[in-house]
């Protein structure tokens, strides 16, 4: 596990990153066409801000900038789930016990696939219990309780395929509707499976949309991180310091680095981009598990542009805006809320500039 060491690190209460939210205004379905998304622009050096939607990202680049995606894949990770004797279960898978254990640490059962697990209700769930679909066939063997994590266990796939035909979408909590379809909360481009959540800010992006960018000149690159349920976890401290940040799984391809410290403008899809591209600058390690935690004071070594949703008040993700634009994100969410802008992870976009700090030559960051 990589623990990155933070630049410059100011002190922050959690307070400064809580705004009112109304529920009315989180997005509870996502757009169609999903580019038609708006967008607030605030990367104008003179501090101006337009107002404009997602389709229109390939007018605001060209030759040199370099968009980076996260690649990954979201799994139907909620399982329903049944005893033998027709008790109801619900499982809902975490992340692979490979990713956070050595693969000589993990017990082998059998040839199935090993995963964290939260298991609900969870008391008469004994280790070595069997657990069925709705039409009986065998699909979870349940393992022992995870030490390093109360409440998780360790449970054991039996077919991996039938996973993703019985799964559901283990949707945001602030979402109410169960009847989302997976197509809807996972991006055009996705290709590597293993997320339990969806990198939102992506879900803007269309194949055309996509398409006029290179035809503007500007290159594609991607990045794979894995995001867990915790990415939605609230900071619970009063100081952000003290609030123990969830690691995550990524991997930055050289090819992609390259791009990137060659390139004009870095423009990141999402935090989970930023996430992983500053955890491979850091570290100088391109794939591995990450535990940078980016918040106020740090200094961005590669990107430069953001296209983010505007995130859950006092949250992780919050706080590395506030690193990436400074305070003026009070006044932009003021703005986006004054505005009619749909919020969180079905909500609309912001395209942000980095604030001023001392500039950092990306080429002096070689891995």
């Amino acid at each position: 596990m990589n623990h990155l060491k933070q630049l410059d690190n100011q002190e922050l209460l959690t307070d400064e990153l809580d705004y009112e939210l109304p529920p009315d205004r989180i997005a509870q379905a996502p757009l169609h066409p999903r580019d038609h998304a708006r967008m607030l622009v605030a990367i104008d050096p003179a501090g101006d801000v337009a107002h404009m939607q997602v389709k229109d990202l390939p007018l605001l680049l060209g030759p040199g900038d370099l968009l980076v995606l996260n690649e990954t894949k979201v799994m139907p990770a909620r399982l329903d789930l049944f005893k033998s004797t027709g008790g109801k279960v619900e499982v809902l898978l975490l992340e692979p016990l490979s990713s956070v254990l050595d693969e000589s640490r993990i017990d082998i059962h059998e040839d199935k696939a090993a995963w964290l697990a939260l298991i609900r209700p969870g008391r008469r769930i004994r280790e070595g219990m069997t657990l069925y679909t709705s039409n009986q066939i065998p699909l979870v063997t349940v393992g022992s309780h995870y030490e390093l994590q109360p409440g998780v266990r360790v449970v054991y796939l039996h077919d991996e395929q039938v996973v993703h035909q019985h799964g559901r979408i283990a949707l945001p909590p602030y979402i109410r509707s169960h009847d989302i379809d997976l197509d809807d909360y996972q991006t055009v481009y996705a290709r590597s499976s293993g997320s339990v959540a969806a990198p939102t800010a992506g879900l803007h992006l269309s194949k055309e949309t996509l398409e006029r960018i290179v035809e503007a000149g500007a290159k594609v690159a991607t990045v794979d991180l894995k995001i867990g349920l915790d990415t939605f976890r609230p900071i619970l401290t009063d100081r952000v310091d003290d609030h123990v940040i969830h690691s995550e799984v990524y991997k930055v391809d050289e090819s992609t680095m390259e791009q990137c410290l060659n390139a004009r403008r870095v423009v990141a899809v999402g935090t989970t981009v930023v996430r992983a591209l500053e955890s491979a600058a850091v570290s100088g390690v391109l794939e591995g598990r990450t535990s940078l935690f980016i918040k106020p004071g740090y200094q961005f070594q590669l990107v430069d542009l953001l296209l983010t949703n505007f995130h859950i008040p006092r949250s992780t993700l919050l706080a590395l805006v506030h690193a990436f634009v400074g305070p003026r994100w009070k006044e932009l969410y003021r703005l986006a809320l004054q505005d009619g802008y749909r919020f969180l992870s079905f909500g609309d976009a912001m395209l942000i500039a980095r604030s001023e700090l001392p500039m950092l030559n990306h080429s002096s960051f070689m891995c």
